[in-house]
């Protein structure tokens, strides 16, 4: 392995190509590994192979400006990322207490990562360069604050991020093909402004482009909040949706369509470029970086998620329509897999945002866009929607085949609903699944068993969940098999309150036989409709609906489920039958 193999990120590397100038330098809030799952790499990799001389600084010390400067100014843009995750999600739990580790800094120690990345990156680059190339904000952080949001940890509504950063555009949603087009345009001297899948500010509202109450207006009005949200909420889909405006301050935020999906021979093409699934290595002389543990070898099978789980922001950042790469391709991949120095012969994950929802979709969705006034699976499943596990089963199978694969492990969750309603192939997938793909333990997220809170949480009721749980064990029993489910639940969601999370320790206690261990706090993430309902402390409807806010009463919301020695107290609700879930 070659450090030309990387994406150049020091001065001495730019030297040994004869390279004077880049013309894009991605500015990244994580390690730089050379993967597809690194979303700067991907970028990076791409805009490579169509001729752009491409850099990389990751992690840059933002305590000074030597580090912003290592690699000099780019011809065409600044690319700002914080990484694959939010910055204050990756600082701050749930409870906004400081987060130790950091699985994307080498050495694992969260010591590399400012808060608010996308906005720090920005003025160092500013303060460093005058007059400097266009900043075109992007990643997580940025997509999800590119209109005004709440902000749980200043617990304000803040402003579009592309205003706070004083940046020129921002790329949202999965940037492919808009970053390409912002590279040509600006190589060619063109407006980039009419770009699909990019935000800029603007002082006049383009034709036909809908106009979302105001910055001014959601923050005097709870109810004027929600309706921004709501139209931005409907308008993400690429087929169907329009342009918005928003007036902040004296000037609007304008965000263009979304840019179009990728076609399956654009997705497959993304995963061919030439990955090294390694730690560039001057990231890797101070330290690793546990995160590469898991993404190495793992197969990014689909992108995009139609369950909408209210607390989610998927939906927002990725799309409800599911894409998908051929069987091909992500078999190819396994077989470079296997070339790899530090290949093991596993497979550690073949998924997405949810494993099984892999190679269907909804035939209406894929022509004519997503439903504005309908989910695909909530609260029941829509009828034009069909399960279809066949695809991945085939797909698995030839994954194990391959020369030198050892195991193939399914690690990301899956919905049980989806296998039980494939009455073809459901149950053939999940005894698959069981004989071969479960490292141990398989994921699946009920997070509430409460009718009440599931509605908030966007979760349909878990009328199906003991049903997929006896089929799990009858086939791990014929097997042989000695594993498990694991089941992640919710505390202090919009709509839970504490009696409510002791009528779901009954339920585990008596119905799973387990004491829970994965329980998150709800933590409001921007642009999603539970964080809106946090703020807001409304439902979707406008209607009044509980929300914990006390951290110590959050705490204690979890307590109630993960304390071995728990105390039955009188619920607001009744504990039914098995039978009732």
């Amino acid at each position: 392995m070659k450090k030309h193999d990387f994406l150049p990120t020091t001065k001495e590397e730019l030297i040994e190509r004869n390279w004077d100038q880049l013309d894009i330098i991605f500015i990244y809030g994580d390690s730089y590994i050379d993967s597809p799952y690194n979303g700067v790499a991907l970028l990076g990799k791409l805009l490579e192979e169509k001729g752009f001389k491409v850099g990389i600084i990751a992690q840059p010390d933002w305590q000074n400006l030597d580090d912003i400067k290592r690699l000099g100014e780019p011809k065409l843009f600044w690319g700002v990322s914080s990484g694959c995750v939010d910055s204050m999600v990756a600082n701050y739990t749930a409870l906004k207490k400081w987060r130790k580790k950091d699985d994307f800094t080498p050495g694992g120690t969260n010591d590399r990562r400012p808060d608010r990345a996308v906005i720090t990156y920005t003025n160092l680059i500013k303060m460093a360069f005058k007059n400097t190339a266009p900043i075109i904000l992007g990643g997580i952080e940025a997509s999800l604050r590119r209109i005004s949001h709440y902000d749980f940890w200043s617990n304000k509504v803040r402003k579009s991020i592309l205003f706070d950063a004083k940046a020129d555009a921002l790329v949202y949603g999965m940037g492919e093909h808009a970053c390409l087009e912002i590279a040509e345009k600006l190589r060619d001297g063109l407006d980039y402004k009419d770009t699909r899948g990019i935000c800029y500010i603007g002082k006049e509202v383009p034709e036909k482009y809908l106009t979302l109450p105001s910055h001014q207006e959601i923050l005097e009005d709870k109810q004027a909040f929600l309706k921004a949200f709501g139209t931005f909420y409907k308008n993400i889909d690429p087929l169907n949706a329009k342009g918005l405006a928003q007036l902040q301050d004296n000037r609007y935020l304008i965000q263009n369509r979304p840019a179009a999906h990728l076609t399956q021979q654009e997705f497959d093409h993304l995963h061919e470029l030439n990955y090294q699934n390694d730690q560039h290595p001057y990231y890797e002389a101070k330290g690793p970086a546990k995160a590469l543990e898991t993404i190495r070898f793992s197969l990014n099978s689909q992108r995009g998620c139609y369950g909408e789980c209210n607390f989610c922001a998927i939906t927002v950042h990725q799309g409800r329509t599911i894409q998908w790469r051929s069987e091909a391709s992500l078999v190819d991949e396994a077989k470079k897999f296997t070339e790899h120095e530090k290949w093991k012969g596993i497979i550690s994950d073949v998924g997405g945002a949810t494993a099984n929802m892999y190679g269907y979709e909804c035939d209406k969705k894929l022509t004519k866009g997503v439903c504005k006034s309908k989910n695909c699976v909530f609260p029941t499943k829509c009828s034009l929607l069909e399960p279809d596990h066949s695809s991945q089963i085939k797909l698995l199978k030839e994954l194990r085949e391959v020369e030198g694969v050892k195991k193939v492990f399914v690690a990301s969750g899956l919905r049980y609903d989806l296998v039980l309603q494939d009455k073809t192939h459901g149950a053939e997938y999940l005894e698959e699944l069981v004989k071969h793909h479960v490292s141990g333990q398989l994921k699946i997220a009920p997070e509430h068993t409460e009718d009440k809170v599931l509605t908030h949480l966007g979760k349909p009721n878990n009328g199906q969940m003991m049903e997929f749980c006896d089929m799990f064990n009858e086939f791990s029993e014929k097997h042989n098999k000695n594993q498990f489910l694991t089941y992640y639940f919710i505390a202090a969601h919009p709509g839970c309150e504490k009696e409510d999370m002791a009528t779901v320790k009954q339920y585990a206690t008596n119905e799973l036989k387990i004491n829970p261990e994965q329980v998150q706090i709800f933590t409001p993430t921007p642009l999603t409709w539970s964080s809106a309902m946090y703020y807001t402390e409304l439902d979707k409807t406008g209607n009044k609906v509980f929300v914990e806010k006390d951290p110590r009463k959050k705490q204690e919301q979890k307590d109630v489920l993960v304390n071995k020695t728990f105390k039955q107290f009188k619920s607001k609700s009744k504990f039914g039958q098995r039978a009732r879930y």
